[in-house]
């Protein structure tokens, strides 16, 4: 599916600029609802507010308000392009969030470079929100970013380039390792690059329970005898000087967050007979499906394109995350949250697929190595992995209110109908 730049200027541009845009959804017609929404009605609201702070979830938009902020220093595939060219892309993610979730999201564009002070100027908007969505931040400062806000806010906070990636990718893990008769502890699993996606995708397996990771960089294995490594490398440091080639030899499962090119087909031809071959670069993956193939026939593979099959893609993660997070009030998003809605993507796949999506994808879906990850347009989605992003965060004490998690589903059908 070709798009040209013209039809992207033009779809951003027509009509009114930009994507979206802010809707009232009270009564305000006459003099009194005036009254009502704004003064003097408005300060009896904010009395209750000032005696419970919490009542602010009942009064206010916060409870379904996530910010979507950036600095623009690691944009899609442009890189450093700053914040006012990061802004289509908030925009972009906003209406994400609002079309798959029903969240009503801002894209906030913050002119620093400065980690804390980037993190400072979040903490102190952070009253505003139900969450914070930190998106397109440059490694390894990404990494400091999320962690400190995790700490010094009471809100869910998660760096949505790092763990999206690594949930979706989970959930295709878990469903090719069922396929194969294989078990994530057995694993073998090389991760080429090594930003913000690959050190989150390391920390998710290990908590799967994976157990041997080999992490590979521009300058190869990643090593425990390598002087150059950040302290988040150095976690996953393999513990003796190895070659690449060592790597790669019988590797049940790749996973590519690099460059075009940056897996070749001798690393291939190393790997088990079955492998994962996960290739997420975008538009062009690390290695093309078809020359996996000729090597590995019977490989499961996964792009992050939406004409091939199993298409690893954050939208499969993050509204569904965020709404079930926002939905119990949650503190934080931990991971037992995400692991919740890793395992939530892996059973919908190996549910019967409605009759609405083979006819969108013009074909039959069923799970089988084609079809590991469920597409973007499952309906399903919401209800599935919102209850257990919801579930796991009432289980690990970050929730505020507790709720049914039946009548909950319920209540998220209702929101897709």
């Amino acid at each position: 599916m070709k798009i040209t730049k013209v039809e992207a200027l033009e779809y951003h541009k027509n009509k009114k600029p930009g994507k979206k845009e802010i809707a009232i959804t009270k009564p305000f017609n006459t003099q009194r609802d005036l009254s009502i929404a704004y003064t003097p009605g408005v300060g009896y609201v904010c009395e209750e507010i000032a005696k419970n702070p919490d009542l602010v979830y009942e009064y206010t938009t916060k409870g379904n308000f996530v910010a979507v902020v950036t600095n623009g220093t690691a944009v899609l595939g442009l890189g450093d392009i700053g914040p006012l060219a990061a802004k289509p892309v908030m925009e972009g993610k906003a209406i994400l969030f609002k079309k798959f979730a029903d969240i009503d999201a801002v894209g906030i564009e913050v002119d620093e470079k400065d980690p804390k002070k980037f993190i400072e100027i979040v903490r102190a908007i952070s009253p505003t929100f139900g969450g914070i969505n930190l998106e397109d931040i440059k490694a390894p400062e990404c990494f400091e970013i999320e962690e400190k806000l995790k700490k010094i806010t009471d809100i869910p906070v998660m760096h949505d380039d790092q763990h999206g990636t690594a949930i979706v990718t989970s959930a295709g893990l878990l469903n090719a390792c069922k396929l194969t008769n294989r078990e994530p502890k057995r694993l073998k699993v090389v991760i080429v690059g090594s930003g913000a996606a690959a050190i989150a995708s390391a920390r998710m397996y290990k908590h799967l329970g994976v157990k041997q990771i080999i992490l590979i960089d521009s300058k190869g294995v990643v090593h425990k005898e390598r002087d150059d490594l950040n302290r988040y490398k150095e976690v996953f440091a393999y513990p003796q000087r190895i070659s690449r080639q060592e790597a790669f030899k019988d590797a049940d499962m790749v996973l590519g967050l690099s460059i075009p090119g940056a897996i070749s087909k001798e690393d291939i031809a190393l790997m088990q007979d079955e492998p994962f071959v996960f290739v997420c670069s975008n538009p062009i993956p690390e290695i093309m499906p078809d020359e996996v193939k000729k090597i590995k026939p019977k490989a499961i593979i996964a792009t992050g394109r939406s004409d091939f099959p199993n298409q690893v893609n954050n939208v499969l993660g993050f509204p569904y995350l965020f709404r079930g997070a926002l939905d119990v009030r949650s503190r934080a998003i931990n991971y037992e949250m995400m692991i919740a809605a890793a395992y939530a993507l892996a059973n919908l796949a190996q549910k019967e697929v409605p009759e609405y999506i083979k006819e969108i994808y013009g074909k039959d879906l069923r799970f089988s190595k084609e079809y590991i990850i469920p597409t973007p347009f499952d309906k399903r989605l919401i209800v599935e992995v919102s209850s257990a992003v919801a579930e796991a965060a009432m289980r690990s004490g970050v929730a505020r209110i507790q709720k049914d998690i039946q009548k909950y589903k319920e209540e998220l059908r209702a929101r897709v109908s």
